[in-house]
């Protein structure tokens, strides 16, 4: 199906048609990914020491007696390899997360109304923004998670770290910040189609503040409180934005 195609208002698609879009935009970004991962995995060493940095920043500012800036290692021989797919994977999907939300929306396009596929842009747009953030904030976080972490394990415990056991730690982190700041997103949509509306979602504030506490808890990978609250309070705060930006978009539409 062509771009021109797409922009269309046919909404008549059979299931067979809607079978092959899905297929067409699966592919489409899944080769954005696999670039991504080349492009990564090219520079790799640099990304790496990217990814080091918050825990040989403790190491440097706690001491060598609470962890060692130079003290993560491989167990076996293909872990060094292992691990570096699994950044380049990691990195080549949020290098390709423009393009994976693009094929989203265009995918969703013909369910919508015209006065809702206006907004592609901004989604996008929106969407990339806020899961760039909170991949930062899971970036800034992640040395006082560790912190906390290597402080509960008690004074006679010496901490050995695998390299790939901590980008394992790091790049969930980034992925969970990130998909929770999607979230509102998600909450603006749902009130720019009708399924909710601001004033349901304000009344379910209490419930909401829960349900993120919760969340949160669910998707942190080092369940550790700190974590926890950096992540929630964010995306509690976003709710609120959510509803407002709903609520001043439906303010200008006519009513019917």
């Amino acid at each position: 199906m062509t771009d021109d195609a797409e922009a269309g208002v046919d909404d008549t698609l059979t299931l067979t048609e809607h079978l092959a879009e899905l297929r067409t935009r699966i592919i489409r970004a899944a080769l954005a990914v696999v670039i991504g991962m080349v492009v990564i995995i090219a520079f790799y060493d640099q990304v790496l020491g990217f990814l080091l940095q918050p825990y040989r920043d403790l190491c440097d500012a706690r001491g060598a007696d609470f962890c060692d800036a130079d003290g993560l290692f491989i167990t076996g021989p293909t872990e060094g390899l292992s691990t570096r797919i699994r950044v380049g994977m990691y990195g080549g999907i949020i290098a390709a997360l423009p393009v994976i939300l693009w094929q989203i929306w265009r995918f969703v396009v013909p369910a919508l109304h015209a006065k809702e596929r206006k907004y592609a842009v901004p989604f996008v747009l929106s969407s990339v923004l806020l899961f760039t953030a909170g991949g930062s904030l899971a970036y800034i976080t992640v040395g006082r998670a560790l912190e906390f972490l290597i402080s509960w394990a008690g004074e006679d415990v010496s901490e050995i770290f695998t390299v790939g056991s901590y980008i394992s730690l790091i790049g969930l982190m980034i992925f969970a910040f990130g998909v929770g700041f999607l979230l509102p997103v998600l909450f603006v949509f749902l009130q720019l189609v009708k399924v909710v509306s601001p004033k349901t979602l304000l009344r379910s504030w209490r419930y909401a503040t829960i349900g993120v506490f919760v969340l949160a808890a669910v998707i942190t990978p080092s369940g550790d409180p700190v974590t926890l609250m950096m992540l929630a309070l964010p995306m509690l705060f976003l709710y609120f934005v959510a509803i407002l930006v709903g609520w001043l978009v439906l303010r200008k539409r006519p009513t019917v």
